[in-house]
């Protein structure tokens, strides 16, 4: 695997754990109000060299440097967060989960849930101790707001394999949360209503806030909503208990 970031120590990523934060590189989604843009372009060959620069100028952490590091800082780690980008393109993820675990480290992955196959994997071998997975929106609008194209309609296969990925998570075998990004212009009280539906029967759903970013792929689309705003617009959900978080 390639990593293009780092957070040596978090207490956020990782509910009541201290954990090492890696973000993988490569995402198939290009979600407008991203964060995360550097972290898109997917590096099949690997970095140059070890915590250096690949020709394109992009910074890339090899494996083998991520590694060498928990081993390091084992002792005052519970845990990592794979994060991204989207960990689920490498093929060589269980195996790098493997050799994490072989640190007595938890893993917790976060997804987008395009690849309800390896998703599977990981939880049947017992590689995982909790998923975050992100509903990017209403099966209606989750193409657009993945930042992709319309041509498969509302119900073309990427939501074939959200809807997948969900059901597996919700299957309780292991320990999980749901979570939206909310952004003005995107998400609307009806799309929550449908929300409440996809993902009935979670037990944690986050709503998180858009925050203002340089780094966002498309900023004049996106914007915030108020505290206040965000309530009114789950208020009519009964399926699912959505909570507020990082908002004041």
């Amino acid at each position: 695997m390639v990593f293009g970031g780092l957070t040596k120590t978090s207490l956020l990523d990782y509910p009541e754990h201290v954990a090492a934060t890696l973000f993988s590189k490569g995402c198939n989604f290009r979600c407008p109000y991203c964060h995360n843009s550097e972290l898109i372009p997917l590096s099949g060959n690997g970095p140059s060299s070890a915590g250096g620069s690949s020709s394109s100028g992009e910074f890339l952490i090899s494996e083998e440097e991520i590694l060498s590091f928990l081993k390091k800082r084992a002792a005052v780690l519970d845990g990592v967060c794979i994060t991204g980008g989207e960990p689920t393109l490498w093929a060589d993820l269980p195996d790098f989960i493997r050799k994490v675990r072989s640190l007595d480290l938890l893993v917790k992955l976060d997804t987008n849930g395009s690849n309800p196959s390896m998703l599977k994997d990981l939880i049947d071998e017992g590689l995982l101790d909790y998923v975050a997975m992100d509903i990017k929106n209403s099966p209606a609008k989750y193409i657009m707001t993945a930042g992709l194209s319309l041509s498969g309609g509302r119900e073309s296969p990427l939501l074939e394999k959200i809807r997948t990925s969900v059901s597996i998570l919700l299957e309780g075998r292991i320990p999980c949360e749901f979570r939206t990004t909310v952004v003005k212009g995107f998400h609307t009280k009806e799309d929550f209503s449908a929300i409440d539906d996809l993902i009935v029967g979670a037990e944690r759903y986050y709503i998180q806030s858009y925050r203002e970013s340089d780094e966002v792929i498309e900023k004049d689309r996106c914007s915030a909503y108020n505290k206040e705003e965000l309530l009114e617009l789950v208020s009519d959900m009964t399926k699912v208990s959505p909570i507020l978080r990082g908002i004041e």
